[in-house]
């Protein structure tokens, strides 16, 4: 009796590795495929010329003044990534943000730079007031109170000057009721009927924006957002966050972060259909670059399963600071 013939055909007909035993099979039954068009790069926008300063707990991260952010988006375009995202650190800061709404901010000026120098590029802006308050907070402060009906009012104006100034999408991250509302009755009011807002709609109070703090210089000088972004222990409340943005005129809905999220990502996806970012936030970028400096990790490997992870639990597009890395990446797989 042939004993290894026996032995063989004890087990299963069906044997699952058949299809995982060269690159050539699983790549023709991968499930979810990573393309840089999933991909959102964001960027800092500081004053001055010829800016272009690292962020510490940031590599690879810079604040870049409007004459770099041009040359950088030249390069985001020609890479294949389809979109980016600004946010600005202004000259001056005051309780009110004034410079988030001038239409001659730093934000506002980059906006006008790009566009017309790298046109096919989308652009996005960031609409929240913590960049741009004296205070760090997301909207006014009265009391100790961040009040919402005042901001949600200075938060449509700023979206306005962003469209006005060559926009191609604004997200408001500021998670304030009603806010999504205001800003669609305001940019449809001013003649942008057909400028699509993304909404930070799941956006937890979370410790991953530690680094992005530092690169947006806008931490906080007293209390925390605890108030307005959503509890960490929540998913249900994040469906009727997004829900409540959908019903104002949310084009798009992101969850953010997304790592620790990807349940929610998930859910918000099943539930609603519409199309879905999820922002791979700055934290979790600086563990990986940081494990990787170490020695501990292969950093790109974990970045590539990093990005498919959230790709698979249902986003749509994906804001991140590996933008340019992985677009580079996925043509080396080519």
């Amino acid at each position: 009796m042939n004993t290894a013939a026996t032995s063989v055909s004890a087990y299963p007909i069906s044997r699952l590795r058949r299809l995982r035993m060269t690159g050539v099979l699983r790549a023709m039954v991968r499930e979810t495929e990573l393309s840089k068009k999933d991909f959102i790069y964001p960027l800092f926008v500081v004053p001055g010329g010829n800016v272009k300063r690292e962020v510490s707990s940031m590599p690879g991260v810079y604040q870049m003044s409007v004459d770099n952010i041009v040359r950088e988006c030249a390069e985001v375009h020609s890479l294949g990534i389809p979109a980016v995202i600004f946010f600005g650190i202004p000259e001056e800061k005051d309780e009110v943000g004034s410079g988030a709404y001038d239409d001659n901010g730093i934000v506002q000026r980059a906006l006008r730079a790009v566009r017309n120098e790298v046109p096919g590029l989308l652009l996005i802006t960031d609409v929240c007031l913590c960049e741009y308050t004296s205070h760090g907070h997301c909207g006014i402060v009265r009391g100790g109170e961040i009040v919402n009906d005042e901001s949600v009012e200075l938060l449509a104006r700023e979206a306005v000057s962003h469209a006005a100034a060559g926009a191609g999408m604004v997200a408001p991250s500021d998670m304030f009721d009603g806010r999504v509302g205001a800003i669609r009755r305001a940019l449809d009011e001013n003649g942008f009927q057909n400028l699509p807002v993304m909404s930070y709609a799941a956006k937890y109070a979370s410790g991953f924006y530690g680094p992005f703090r530092e690169a947006a210089e806008s931490t906080p000088k007293f209390g925390d957002r605890r108030s307005h972004q959503m509890d960490p222990a929540n998913s249900d409340e994040a469906l009727r966050e997004v829900a409540q943005d959908i019903q104002e005129g949310a084009d798009i809905v992101m969850v953010k972060p997304a790592l620790p999220y990807l349940d929610v990502i998930y859910r918000v996806k099943e539930r609603f259909g519409l199309p879905t970012a999820a922002y791979n936030v700055s934290g979790e970028y600086a563990m990986v670059k940081a494990a990787e400096r170490a020695g501990w990790i292969d950093g790109e490997r974990v970045m590539m399963e990093m990005l498919t992870g959230i790709r698979r639990a249902g986003a749509d597009m994906i804001l991140t600071y590996f933008a340019k890395e992985a677009a580079k990446a996925l043509d080396r797989q080519q």
